[in-house]
């Protein structure tokens, strides 16, 4: 009997303000998607600088066997990588700094272009890859400090400003990121407001019911069951539509085009789609469930 009048009461109050309902599945549905962007958009960003470095990240290429600078003689020897290091470790302005080694550089140029450079008749193998040495600064605008230390010094091809290259880059992914996390944020409190009116108008459309539970002895938990249904119900649509447009935003945009035409930039993949999947996961029903169990106190009380 319990279950029958909790379903039964779940099915009239989604038909008593169905309008109520599409209007905060709809909302939940826009932000949570836009909340889902912003996650991958943040990963993406992250990807970008395992590949290239972060915007204070400065490279210092040295010296190859076939290396195309005139300064380089030969490949670099031992000694002149522990003087050039020694020289990065003393510099201020130096927050940390790692070596890539030939065979992580090769790595890395095989994962950019897949297929091109594997097996033996690869016209590029690791020996040919320049060593490198990855600098973090403290303040990306003390770049030129930097590289006047090392610039000259033998054992150095050049000195990347990674900065320089890839600010464009982060700028756009960084503008997308923030914009889509502020609208999102604007449509959650949209979200908010439409589930506690929600809320307000079924509480008033069953104030008899209510009252006549109460001068039985109902709990306010058992009152405030249909409603809770009713809040799990449109989250999980809400979240299930964002699932579906993130995964067609995965599937159709980055692997089917965006992963072609810019192939040299890593993109973001399976892993980082479940990561936004268990953030809108978990932020739909907490849209939902907890105004709903505040407000039920208020509003329920006859």
């Amino acid at each position: 009997m319990q279950l029958r009048y909790v379903s039964t009461e779940l099915g009239n109050g989604l038909r008593r303000n169905l309008s109520m309902h599409i209007a905060v599945i709809l909302t939940l549905f826009v932000s949570l998607t836009l909340v889902g962007l912003g996650v991958l958009l943040n990963q993406e960003a992250g990807k970008v600088a395992d590949r290239w470095g972060s915007q204070l990240t400065v490279t210092v290429f040295l010296c190859s066997r076939h290396d195309a600078n005139p300064a380089c003689t030969g490949e670099v020897t031992t000694a002149q990588k522990a003087a050039i290091q020694q020289v990065v470790d003393t510099n201020s302005q130096v927050e940390s700094s790692y070596t890539q080694s030939q065979q992580q550089a090769f790595d890395k140029l095989k994962e950019q272009f897949p297929g091109k450079y594997d097996g033996p008749n690869s016209p590029i193998t690791a020996n040919d890859m320049p060593e490198s040495i990855w600098i973090t600064l403290k303040d990306p605008n003390q770049y030129r400090d930097v590289e006047s230390a090392v610039v000259g010094l033998d054992g150095v091809s050049r000195v990347q400003d990674v900065h320089k290259l890839l600010k464009p880059i982060f700028n756009t992914i960084s503008r997308l990121k923030w914009g889509s996390i502020w609208t999102a944020l604007i449509l959650v409190i949209a979200a908010l407001l439409l589930v506690a009116n929600t809320i307000r108008l079924a509480a008033f459309a069953r104030r008899r019911e209510i009252g006549i539970m109460r001068l039985v002895g109902a709990s306010t938990l058992y009152i405030a069951l249909p409603f809770l249904l009713e809040a799990l119900v449109t989250a999980v649509l809400g979240v299930a539509l964002a699932a579906a447009t993130l995964w067609g935003f995965m599937e159709f945009v980055v692997k089917k085009q965006l992963s072609i035409d810019l192939s040299f930039i890593p993109w973001v993949g399976s892993h980082d789609y479940v990561l936004a999947l268990f953030a809108i996961a978990v932020l739909g029903p907490l849209l939902t469930l907890v105004p709903t169990l505040v407000l039920t106190r208020k509003y329920l009380k006859v």
